[in-house]
């Protein structure tokens, strides 16, 4: 495909499908054709907001029609491989929200299928695109810090969202709550460490404000280890305020530092900054281009339209989204267990 507009269907228009529609109607060479989602008044506003785009109230229609190219899922987490698996079966490409499935039988199935029908599988780690997160990628790539040896990725914030019929705080329909953000920072220390190879075994340790529901998770540490000697340390709290994210990676030659602060985790007014230390001094890293998961997100969506029209490579691929799944189910049967977790414990399926 060139020269001509990727069409996007969108199924979902929850709290954060909203940015997917509007990210794709931002996005050059990106249409937004059609949406589906269940609430008649969730209908009403798409179409009021989007007069041109059609609505459906059920995703199979909207799958099923000839004029779309890639189709964005942006649903709880329990709905994911349902949709998906319909959406490559229908030989469309597909944008599919973190996490990629609730299990790896389900992302081996995906990553299957997509395979088979030679389409694109995308997985929603937009974070990925920052221009800040990525300048550290770029840095550790570089060899600024020597060998990289150890990776921090802290977040503190304000409890989750609770998501449409409050699915978000139901075990059953997220999975596990690993899987919901920190997902994201199992996908970092992963990246940024890639050079030491896959990780080798996590142990992680959590707890929860409400004594009943000790499943939901509020604060959560763990810790991975790589071949070499080389880990990573995630740790996020749901019983802060405001949403506070911390990278720190050292090597043996520097270290760096990059933090990001907003309100809330959407705002479109973060304050952020990189600072670099090689083994002599400390020095700020110009960081030109606004970051926050609202424009990565739009990112993301250009990125999705130059694969399908240009055939550039994904940032987050089918087996990326794998891997993060497989870290997220180790370090949860860690918490579980209290004791470290081999990633082949969780591979060999």
């Amino acid at each position: 495909m060139t020269n001509s507009h990727v069409r996007f269907g969108l199924v979902g228009f929850g709290a954060w499908g909203r940015y997917h529609a509007e990210a794709i109607t931002k996005t050059d060479g990106a249409e937004l054709m059609a949406v589906a989602v269940q609430s008649k008044a969730t209908c009403g506003t798409i179409r009021e907001t989007y007069p041109q785009v059609d609505v459906y109230a059920d995703y199979r229609e909207l799958i099923s029609r000839d004029d779309i190219d890639v189709v964005d899922v942006v649903l709880p987490s329990h709905l994911h491989y349902e949709v998906a698996s319909v959406v490559l079966s229908a030989d469309k490409h597909l944008l599919l929200e973190k996490p990629m499935c609730l299990s790896l039988e389900q992302c081996d199935d995906l990553i299957r299928e997509a395979k088979d029908r030679n389409r694109i599988l995308a997985i929603g780690h937009e974070l990925r695109l920052s221009s800040l997160w990525g300048k550290v990628k770029k840095l550790v790539d570089g060899g600024f810090l020597g060998e990289p040896q150890y990776v921090l990725v802290e977040l503190s914030r304000m409890p989750y969202r609770h998501g449409a019929d409050s699915w978000r705080y139901d075990i059953d329909r997220v999975g596990n709550w690993i899987l919901e953000e920190p997902i994201h920072f199992f996908d970092f220390a992963r990246w940024y460490l890639s050079g030491a190879g896959e990780p080798q075994s996590v142990f992680a340790t959590a707890n929860s404000r409400q004594l009943n529901h000790p499943e939901l998770q509020d604060n959560f540490s763990a810790i991975i280890n790589f071949a070499g000697g080389a880990y990573a340390v995630v740790s996020q709290t749901l019983s802060a305020f405001e949403h506070h994210q911390t990278v720190k990676v050292s090597g043996t030659k520097g270290a760096l530092w990059a933090s990001w602060s907003g309100a809330m985790d959407r705002t479109l007014h973060p304050t952020f900054f990189l600072r670099a230390f090689d083994g002599d001094q400390v020095r700020d890293i110009p960081i030109e281009k606004i970051t926050g998961e609202v424009f990565e997100l739009e990112d993301q969506m250009a990125m999705l339209v130059r694969a399908i029209r240009d055939g550039e490579p994904l940032m987050t691929s089918g087996e990326d989204g794998r891997w993060s799944v497989a870290m997220c189910l180790a370090a949860q049967k860690s918490v579980d267990t209290n004791r470290l977790v081999a990633l082949n414990e969780i591979l060999e399926v």
